[in-house]
């Protein structure tokens, strides 16, 4: 006759919390991948926005209805295929759009400033108040 083995309860109890450590850990991890996915995807967003924008302005429309009907603008661009999408983050938040020195568009992000913050201050960098962190675009 054979023996036949079956597993305890002991056994199955420690599968089973085993299996939770390791997907606890791996979720862990996931958080700041999707973090990092967020910011990404903001900063391309800002870029991709701005610079569309100035296209408009530098088609002679003015820089103030620019800003004023940023959605109309990028859809009647042609460029962009859902502009409400476009025009929020990351996180969902909507982005806030300025014109600096009357000749510049700025695009940025409160929750992707923060972001940038929160993860300066976890490496141990100096923070510095970079409000045109999203703009670093060549001068």
């Amino acid at each position: 006759m054979k023996k036949r083995y079956s597993l305890t309860l002991l056994e199955i109890m420690i599968v089973i919390f085993l299996i939770g450590l390791i997907g606890s850990v791996i979720g862990y991890n996931m958080k700041g991948s999707l973090d990092q996915g967020r910011a990404f995807k903001t900063e391309k967003a800002a870029e991709q926005i701005h610079d569309i924008l100035l296209m408009e302005v530098a088609k002679g429309v003015s820089i103030d209805d620019v800003v004023k009907n940023t959605e109309g603008y990028l859809a009647h661009s042609g460029l962009v295929k859902d502009p409400k999408k476009l025009l929020k983050d990351g996180w969902g938040q909507p982005f806030e759009i300025s014109i600096v020195r009357g000749t510049d568009i700025k695009v940025f992000s409160d929750r992707y400033n923060k972001y940038k913050t929160a993860k300066k201050s976890k490496l141990g960098l100096k923070i510095e108040d970079d409000e045109d962190d999203l703009q670093e675009n060549d001068s």
